[in-house]
């Protein structure tokens, strides 16, 4: 069983970890080798709530308490670059959800000006039919039907892909973090 630990509370940028096994770290039916398997979802999400607490400006460290006979295994020799993997491939898979988002906001953003055009073109042509309260009514309507069609794309470029930024640069935070096995005396509890 994994057992978070508290960080460090000088407020160093170090995110600690107890577990007694290395592959508790890791998910249990992932077939790839040690160095290029997904952690698993808790250890995930509880290293990048951590790192998500701690400064931005400093580089993180992992620090992994185990056993020390589970210390010396070629397995935790190996475990800051599978770490680094695994955080490196999550960045990237970021990464490209951030460009599909972007190639979504911009197709978006096309259809939404040419149906903002139409709109603005059909209310002249209203407007010239006529003055009356239907014309004005429907001139009206055409002209907010054009702005609520860009709606999607303003959103997209002006908030939605932060969320995706920060966390993909999280996550090459993560990548770059140096991992340190502190071996204790006993198994974990």
């Amino acid at each position: 069983m994994v057992r978070p630990t508290k960080p460090l509370k000088e407020a160093l940028p170090v995110i600690e970890i107890g577990i007694e096994r290395l592959p508790q770290l890791f998910h249990t039916l992932d077939p790839y080798p040690f160095k290029e398997r997904d952690l698993d979802r808790d250890v995930e999400e509880y290293i990048v709530d951590w790192a998500r607490e701690l400064p931005r400006d400093l580089s993180l460290k992992i620090l992994v308490h185990l056993p020390a006979a589970e210390a010396e295994t070629p397995a935790a020799r190996d475990l800051e670059s599978a770490l680094r993997h695994f955080f490196a491939y999550r960045a990237e898979v970021i990464g490209r959800d951030l460009k599909e988002l972007f190639r979504i906001g911009r197709r978006s953003l096309i259809v939404g000006l040419a149906v903002l055009g139409l709109c603005l073109a059909a209310g002249n042509i209203v407007g010239a039919l006529g003055t009356g309260y239907v014309a004005g009514f429907l001139g009206e309507g055409l002209i907010i039907l054009g702005w609520v069609a860009n709606w999607r794309p303003i959103e997209i470029f002006l908030y939605d892909w932060w969320p995706l930024a920060r966390r993909r640069n999280l996550y090459r935070r993560l990548a770059a973090a140096t991992v340190i096995l502190k071996p204790t005396g006993e198994a974990a509890p």
